[in-house]
């Protein structure tokens, strides 16, 4: 995707392979800033500090990650310490943990002199299987914009919500849930998309407005709470989010905030998309309910916003009284009966074990019930 007109990824390495660059997202919208990763430490902290965050992305940055602390010392400890802290970094996501365990069986085998080489590798291959995974969710997805176009007065904007962010700054390139609303820009096809501004870390209003408008796409950013009522007058054709972890069964963990708006479109007859890479899906789970960890986080997340001022100072400001305890759960489950389908990158399906199955034959061994 593009940043005032170029082309690039959320993450790359450097060209002299010593170190890995990423797009520091806690300081976006107001400063864009390219962060410099050189150890194990720093990548980790990318993670858990969230200046890199969607599922797609963190299993990228732990891939490069494992790549970074093989760099000085590739024994069987310093793989298995790695792998370990990076684990470690966020829970719920479960990219995260594919991401790692690919590593690690990649690199396990072989010999202590060809494993630097071999994760950076393989790193790479992730992201690039990454781009392309998104890219075809994008593909897969823009049949379902392209009819709900055609149900529509000309010249008169498909209106898509979205919660949270689940665009290119979610993933390596392209991302997950904004993919089809990409491929259908591209294709000449109008669209506004309602950009949820997802308290608390606000990833809508400050991330999914930023990469719409230096892409292009028609967009306004909305309270959390509107998504209801812009249904209730038939001001949206669908909701497409993505996910952090899907089960075997279709049930979808993604930001705190999701089941409420997949509550409010099953009551008003929209449709509710979810997109997702098949490496988010977590085949030993059936009921994300009960066996989905979801990660509680500081609730400073929730105290204290940062904005830009009248002039143009970016401040933290402390909008709960104090001494008030605040809970912050970062994610919640929308079970599968109120998914319309599932966009992956081989397909739309129902959210099922059996609409899953259809699509990864090869998982379908797998199911837990």
């Amino acid at each position: 995707m593009k940043v005032d007109g170029k082309s690039m990824r959320t993450i790359w390495p450097t060209e002299d392979g010593e170190a890995v660059e990423i797009i520091d997202q806690t300081l976006l919208p107001h400063r864009f800033v390219i962060c410099r990763l050189t150890t194990l430490d720093e990548a980790a902290h990318a993670i858990s500090a969230m200046q890199v965050r969607g599922a797609p992305l963190i299993g990228a940055t732990a891939a490069y990650g494992v790549y970074l602390a093989l760099r000085g010392d590739a024994s069987d400890k310093a793989l298995d310490a790695a792998c370990s802290a990076l684990l470690e970094t966020r829970p719920t996501a479960v990219n995260l943990r594919w991401a790692v365990d690919e590593m690690h069986s990649h690199i396990a085998p072989l010999a202590v002199e060809e494993r630097e080489a071999a994760a950076y590798a393989r790193a790479t291959e992730i992201c690039d299987e990454d781009v392309a995974i998104c890219r075809d969710i994008g593909i897969n997805g823009l049949p379902l914009i392209v009819e709900a176009a055609k149900s529509k007065p000309e010249s008169t904007p498909v209106n898509i919500l979205t919660h949270c962010n689940a665009g290119w700054l979610a993933a390596v390139d392209w991302g997950t849930a904004l993919a089809p609303i990409y491929a259908a820009h591209n294709e000449g096809i109008i669209v506004r998309v309602w950009v949820d501004e997802t308290r608390p870390r606000n990833q809508g209003a400050a991330l999914t407005a930023w990469e719409l408008g230096q892409h292009g796409v028609a967009h306004s950013v909305i309270v959390d709470n509107a998504g209801g009522h812009l249904m209730q007058r038939g001001q949206v054709d669908m909701v497409i989010t993505g996910t952090d972890r899907t089960t075997s069964q279709g049930d979808v963990c993604n930001k705190i905030g999701t089941y409420l708006k997949a509550l409010a479109a099953h009551d008003n007859n929209v449709p509710f998309y979810v997109a997702l890479p098949g490496p988010t899906i977590d085949w030993t789970m059936s009921d994300g309910i009960a066996e989905i960890p979801i990660e509680e986080r500081n609730g400073d997340e929730v105290k204290w916003i940062s904005g830009r001022t009248a002039e143009n100072q970016v401040v933290a400001v402390d909008v709960t009284p104090k001494g008030s305890p605040v809970a912050n759960p970062a994610f919640d489950v929308t079970p599968a009966r109120l998914v319309t389908g599932l966009i992956t990158e081989r397909g739309v399906c129902v959210a099922s074990y059996e609409g899953l199955a259809e699509l990864y034959p090869e998982q379908a061994g797998q199911k837990i019930l």
